[in-house]
């Protein structure tokens, strides 16, 4: 296979060692190389030095203006780093374009190892989490750095504008963000010009004078008048690119009669077909043509989507002849055409072949999904309109893609077969969609996909290895537990009959096993499935499926009394969390819950609040799309919140048990020990405790009240006075609903303040 640009190994970036969740293109973080004898634009890049001291520069203009090339010239120039990013289609999902943000900021000064790692998760909030920490990463470093963002009127997602207004406000002293865009870029520049920290440059001032137009002339030995040279200029407002053109055309034709120039858009439309093209030679022409449906081109994928050889050949002799033909990496193993020529070059096709538009596209497809370019075959896939071809690289490549923290990447690809009414088409499709949705939160979303792929047909084996779609299908089914506890213990057993050996959903079923025999009361069945389910996750690396089965088997312990088991287990749970940055995925909510009850046990009250907090931020998002993981978690939640006598957030936490018991009422053994706590609430004086939770100096004496020691010998371990110990031991009463010590021990042991 050959070496493609797009999958380079990636080298350990920075003194980090920390690696991003994907492939890094990079001729993304590299500014296209100048070409011999480009005109310097000598006044601009002394503009542009003298705005160093303005935090944004905005270089916009149409196509062809140079602005490129422009920012290339100042990035040889200025002494300072220059981060370059180009932009293109794939970075309107924010968590590709921070992560090449991060990397290059990292290249010039090694960044945190923790930014590239939260953005590589699941579940994390770009603007809560990732941007604070990188904003911060980016304000602490030494070295004034200027960013290049290229082509930003590509960004049609807010997100990632909204992210980069956010990272101006860190860049360190002495730095600038360039944003390269056709048009007025998607960011706060009214704000920005009224503060005085935004300079600009428009088409007005890159446009190329008589004396600059003459100038790309001679660089391409053309030489003419300098009456030519101003009405040539004037004809075509100094548009670089279709000077430029010009120059071509009259090199190759010095007896012509000159070139008609008149609009700016139908010119080069013109221009291209009269006299542009009619000095290639019909190959070149139909190289040029065929090959503009490619965003990226090699002598390999040119000869597949041709059908031809000696594409490698064509690349090299077209750069050599100047035709906007940019070498992407020093091999000149990859090109890209530039984006006007390929606009033009694509609109030739379509004028000219359009039934091959399709044909093309999707040879580019097979090609890619042969030579393990998947995400590239899915695009191209996607463009031509093959269904089957998108299809068979989603359920390739999803899984991956989901676990790198690409949200916005899987939900286009599904986005796609949704608008176009095929999920029932393909149920292999359906089912990955309804397991996302399903972790999103999404009930609605995730029952309408589910029902999809019960209904479609599937020939042949899966990516996974299975024979039949019906163990994906019973997996799903055993996931949404949407028809009572009994029927997911059946459906899981038949999925993990019908999964292969080796596939990546056997940990998740396994553990969806191991909650059946929970939900139905058997203990000790659940906690031997789920520490088989935690050796295959971690084999497989499932980090979320193991986090999960250490914290139910933690839960577990708690039941039978063993808090040193669920201590250890809860602390193995904490670290694949933290490794894998999961913490604010919901698949975490269960660790934060047996994890505040452990804390509480063994008095360690500010863990406890901090995991209560953390399981306050992810509660909204567990919803009756999981039934039995959102019942539960609230469960141990209210068990947490009662220990610590705070009644009022356990009446409302029981209140969302309430709702989701409305929608899945059939989950065996939950709905019984949501009675059980609700009569415990109901029996403590909510007015009083939910008002006034326990106080530090309460909490410290509730294990001593359970002791043998008198309130004299109780001050005397805290070195407090008697009378102390006696007031804080009477509102200790007040607040658990009681009026005597023994009362108190006793209520303290029924809602698992102190251990037993």
């Amino acid at each position: 296979m050959m070496r493609s640009q797009q999958t380079t190994a990636i080298r350990p970036w920075g003194s980090t060692l920390a690696v991003p969740s994907f492939p890094i293109l990079e001729s993304k973080l590299t500014p296209a190389p100048t070409r011999p004898g480009l005109v310097t634009r000598i006044q601009l890049l002394d503009w542009l030095e003298a705005s160093a001291a303005t935090p944004v520069v905005t270089i916009s203009g149409p196509a062809g203006y140079g602005k490129t090339m422009l920012a290339a010239e100042w990035a040889k120039r200025d002494r300072r780093p220059f981060v370059w990013l180009s932009i293109d289609h794939n970075d309107n999902d924010p968590t590709v374009l921070l992560t090449y943000l991060a990397v290059g900021l990292d290249r010039v000064e090694p960044l945190d190892p923790w930014v590239l790692g939260v953005l590589a998760s699941r579940g994390v909030s770009i603007s809560h989490t990732v941007l604070p920490r990188l904003g911060a990463a980016l304000a602490s470093k030494a070295l004034p750095v200027v960013v290049v963002l290229d082509d930003v009127h590509l960004l049609h997602d807010q997100q990632g504008p909204d992210a980069v207004a956010v990272l101006v406000d860190h860049l360190p002293p002495g730095s600038q963000l360039v944003v390269i865009s056709r048009g007025e870029p998607p960011l706060p520049l009214a704000r920005w010009r009224a503060e005085g920290r935004l300079a600009e440059l428009g088409p007005g001032e890159l446009a190329m004078s008589p004396v600059e137009a003459g100038s790309l002339l001679s660089a391409v030995r053309v030489e003419l008048p300098d009456a030519e040279v101003a009405e040539l200029t004037r004809r075509t407002e100094g548009w670089p690119v279709a000077l430029y053109l010009a120059a071509l055309s009259i090199k190759a034709q010095p007896a012509g009669n000159g070139v008609g120039l008149s609009g700016r858009e139908r010119f080069l439309v013109d221009y291209l077909q009269s006299a542009l093209l009619s000095c290639l030679s019909p190959t070149e022409v139909q190289f040029l043509t065929r090959t503009a449906v490619l965003d990226r081109l090699s002598g390999p994928l040119c000869d597949a989507v041709l059908g031809t050889t000696g594409s490698a050949e064509m690349l090299e002799a077209l750069e050599r002849s100047n035709l906007l033909v940019v070498p992407l990496d020093r091999q000149r193993d990859w090109y890209r055409y530039h984006p006007l020529f390929r606009e033009l070059l694509r609109g030739e096709l379509e004028r000219h072949e359009p039934e091959l538009v399709g044909e093309l596209t999707l040879r580019a497809a097979r090609w890619c999904q042969r030579h393990g370019l998947v995400e590239d075959a899915i695009g191209y896939a996607m463009d031509g309109g093959d269904a089957d071809l998108v299809a068979q690289g989603v359920e390739q490549a999803v899984i991956s893609v989901y676990r790198s923290g690409r949200l916005a990447t899987v939900q286009r690809w599904f986005d796609w077969f949704d608008d176009r009414g095929l999920l029932q088409q393909y149920p292999a499709v359906a089912m990955l969609g309804a397991w996302v949705q399903a972790l999103g939160g999404h009930a609605a979303a995730a029952e309408r996909w589910a029902e999809a792929a019960e209904r479609g047909s599937y020939e042949g084996m899966l990516p996974d290895g299975s024979p039949s779609i019906e163990g994906w299908r019973a997996l799903l089914r055993a996931k949404l537990c949407r028809h009572g506890v009994r029927q997911m213990r059946t459906d899981v057993e038949l999925a993990l009959e019908l999964l292969a050996v080796g596939s990546l959903w056997r940990a998740p079923a396994q553990l969806l096993l191991g909650i059946s025999h929970m939900l139905a009361g058997d203990h000790s069945m659940a906690d031997r499935a789920m520490a088989e389910a935690t050796e295959l996750a971690q084999d497989s690396r499932a980090t979320v499926a193991a986090s999960v089965a250490l914290a139910e088997r933690a839960i577990l312990a708690i039941g039978r009394q063993d808090w040193q088991a669920a201590e250890t287990l809860v602390e193995q749970a904490r670290s694949m969390v933290a490794s894998a940055h999961l913490e604010e995925c919901v698949t975490s909510l269960m660790v934060y819950a047996a994890g505040a009850r452990v804390a509480i046990h063994h008095g360690n009250r500010d863990q406890a609040e901090q995991d209560l907090a953390r399981a306050r931020q992810l509660r909204p998002q567990a919803t009756h799309a999981l039934p039995y993981y959102a019942v539960q978690a609230r469960l141990e939640l209210t068990r947490a919140y009662l220990a610590l006598t705070d009644v009022a957030t356990a009446r409302r936490v029981l209140r969302e048990v309430d709702d989701l018991l409305g929608w899945r009422p059939d989950l065996g053994t939950l709905p019984e020990q949501a009675s059980q706590l609700r009569s415990q609430v109901d029996q403590l004086r909510g007015d009083a405790i939910g008002a006034a939770p326990l106080t530090t100096a309460e909490w410290r004496l509730l294990p001593l009240l359970a002791t043998h020691l008198t309130f004299r010998e109780v001050g005397q371990r805290l070195y407090i006075s008697q009378h102390t110990v006696k007031t804080q031991a009477i509102s200790i009463y007040r607040k658990l609903g009681v009026s005597s010590r023994g009362q108190a021990v006793q209520r303290i042991q029924e809602i698992g303040l102190l251990a037993r």
